[in-house]
């Protein structure tokens, strides 16, 4: 309730990305106090053994993790964790550095809880933050600790750089990143990069994640780095399909679904007010049907084992259940975090263990804990 007032009183009057320039730097700031980090970990996070959840080879903490976009440069990863998710994707990264498009870029539908973006992957690019998550991991290794997050690093294809020329892109990317990357995701599905949704199409596709699976396999010898490919809402189904043929057949580790959708279908907000926020991807509950659609769609395509993360409109511990009912092995969120606060992720791992435990089966879903394809080697 707190947040709710302060939200409605300070963080809505002000433009929503400057609002989340602020917030992100109080959190980092918090999670900077010395012990502070692990205190707020032991209260928010997922701290029920019951809830771990085995996928890609990786032991999470819980199933409910922070979608890519809110961490574009790896800069808060300790703080994010300390608010109780169980994972957190930075980026999107691309290969080169690049200021995403012109501000105003970020819209609140405050009415329906939904965000418009077309921020364009703005980023600091893969070198960057490639040397950030190292001297992240050596910080952590003098200090005698280990991350107490799995770190997914997502990519992207640079805006300048031509369409034929997409793979040499994300395989810099992935040689730069995958070492120090829990998995790695391929970004084909941002509606704000123009010509990145046509990678979606499979013979685009297959070349694609076949060269980063390669590139993540030259950087990091020693492991396999899961690899997923993150695909839009608006596919058709028989694309959808596609897609998940594809992911069987190159043992792909995972497929995130779904992405921001470029539709406007069901909204409270006058039209008219969403046609002035212009082009971009919508984001919030108004997904949720689709998103589990999707999601139904590629569960029935790819089998009980592989990994599936399911994003979309999650607001509520319900809304969770249900996208692990419908087969997602793990779980994102990203625009609930805005409107919900940073107790968020708490009351949704919290309400999944009240779910679970009054479950007949004591989880969440039959598709929680597998190895899938990603084994550890």
């Amino acid at each position: 309730m707190l947040y709710q007032a302060l939200f409605r009183s300070v963080f809505y009057r002000m433009d929503p990305e400057r609002a989340h320039h602020l917030g992100f730097g109080a959190i980092r700031a918090a999670a900077a106090v010395p012990g502070a980090a692990p205190v707020l970990r032991r209260a928010l996070g997922p701290n029920d053994p019951a809830a771990r959840v085995k996928a890609m080879g990786l032991a999470f903490p819980g199933p409910f993790g922070l979608a890519a976009g809110f961490d574009k440069n790896a800069v808060g990863i300790d703080g994010l964790a300390a608010l109780g998710f169980a994972f957190v994707e930075v980026g999107t990264v691309t290969g080169q550095p690049q200021p995403g498009n012109a501000a105003p870029r970020l819209f609140r539908l405050t009415k329906d809880h939904c965000l418009i973006n077309r921020m364009g992957f703005n980023n600091q690019g893969a070198d960057a933050v490639a040397d950030r998550l190292a001297k992240r991991v050596e910080r952590l290794r003098r200090r005698g600790r280990q991350s107490p997050v799995i770190v997914g690093v997502n990519i992207g294809k640079t805006k300048v750089v031509p369409e034929q020329d997409a793979i040499a892109d994300y395989v810099h990317s992935a040689g730069a990143l995958a070492p120090y990357a829990d998995y790695l995701t391929v970004n084909v599905s941002s509606p704000n990069t123009p010509g990145l949704r046509n990678l979606q199409a499979v013979e685009v596709l297959r070349p694609l994640l076949l060269a980063v699976r390669e590139a993540a396999n030259r950087a990091v010898p020693e492991r396999r780095v899961p690899l997923l490919v993150k695909i839009a809402p608006d596919l058709a189904d028989e694309d959808v399909t596609a897609v998940a043929d594809l992911a069987v057949e190159i043992g792909l580790d995972g497929i995130i679904a779904t992405n921001t959708t470029i539709a406007r279908d069901g909204l409270a907000t006058p039209r008219d007010q969403v046609e002035a926020c212009g082009a971009g991807g919508l984001s919030g509950p108004v997904l949720r049907p689709r998103a589990l659609e999707v999601l139904r769609i590629l569960r029935a395509r790819v089998g009980p084992e592989m990994t599936l993360i399911g994003v979309g409109g999650i607001t509520t511990a319900r809304d969770a259940r249900e996208f692990l009912d419908a087969g997602a092995t793990l779980l994102q969120g990203y625009t609930g975090f805005i409107y919900q606060g940073p107790f968020w992720a708490r009351r949704i791992n919290r309400g999944l263990g009240r779910a679970s435990a009054d479950g007949p089966a004591g989880t969440p879903s039959a598709h929680r804990n597998q190895t899938g394809h990603g084994r550890t080697q």
